[in-house]
């Protein structure tokens, strides 16, 4: 019996935002290994069983799955988002490259989802019109010393910025320290989005510019879009504002 392992994007949380090819790669699969929230989404059943683990462990999970998929069954790993942007793919993918050559020779599927930033940049206009980037601010697997240096250097390059895992209990100080980075080089009235639980029925929406941005508006089911000096805010009677960079950008005044 050949076994397989699904990689399977499950959206930022509603139901409504499961591809249909993330909902077949579940209705197939018969094993489900994941962050116990992300679990917790599936209705699966009863010829489905579920192996939840803690947010710290996906190296284990991925390996505990390849083991079960290597033993000839139909595997899932799912991840909140899409699984390549700060997820089990790559957790997968490195136990693969370390790990026996019989990992390697497994039916590998990754399905893509709808990630965090383009779910909460939808809700507000197109703040991701022009070139863009991703910084995860977990220090946990590189040093913070890394990650401010690439919050200047994209925030000087114009890029306007996409901030995954902004803050959390055991990380209760890296988000002031990356806004007061962002103001060395953004101007104070850029407009920055803290988006929460985008597509879920606690879904919060907040714009206020870069100076008025404090860590306490921030927990880690936010993702928090920085604009680049370029990022607008359009006003409307009645309805929330249009947050959007314009798609040309003629670069810094000289």
């Amino acid at each position: 019996m050949s076994g397989s392992l699904a990689i399977i994007g499950l959206g930022p949380g509603s139901t409504n935002q499961i591809t249909p090819e993330a909902g077949r790669a579940v209705a197939d699969a018969q094993f489900f290994y994941g962050y116990k929230p992300y679990v917790d989404r599936l209705a699966l059943r009863s010829d489905q069983h579920a192996i939840a683990s803690d947010n710290r462990e996906e190296l284990a999970r991925a390996k505990e799955a390849l083991e079960k998929a290597a033993a000839g069954h139909r595997v899932a790993v799912v991840s909140g988002g899409d699984p390549g942007v700060f997820a089990m793919a790559a957790a997968v993918c490195e136990a693969i490259e370390s790990g026996p050559e019989e990992w390697r020779a497994l039916d590998l599927t990754i399905v893509p989802g709808i990630t965090a930033m383009l779910a909460v940049a939808a809700r507000i206009g197109a703040p991701l019109g022009h070139d863009f980037c991703a910084v995860s601010l977990s220090d946990n697997l590189k040093p913070w010393e890394v990650i401010e240096t690439r919050l200047h250097a994209a925030a000087a390059a114009g890029f306007v910025i996409a901030l995954y895992n902004p803050i959390s209990r055991a990380r209760p100080w890296q988000l002031g320290r990356a806004l007061e980075r962002l103001r060395t080089v953004l101007p104070e009235t850029t407009p920055v989005i803290f988006g929460r639980a985008a597509g879920r029925p606690d879904e919060r929406m907040a714009i206020c510019s870069l100076s008025d941005a404090r860590p306490e508006m921030a927990d880690m089911a936010t993702c928090i879009i920085v604009g680049s000096s370029e990022t607008r805010l359009v006003r409307r009677s009645g309805k929330p504002p249009l947050v959007y960079t314009p798609r040309s950008y003629t670069g810094p005044s000289r």
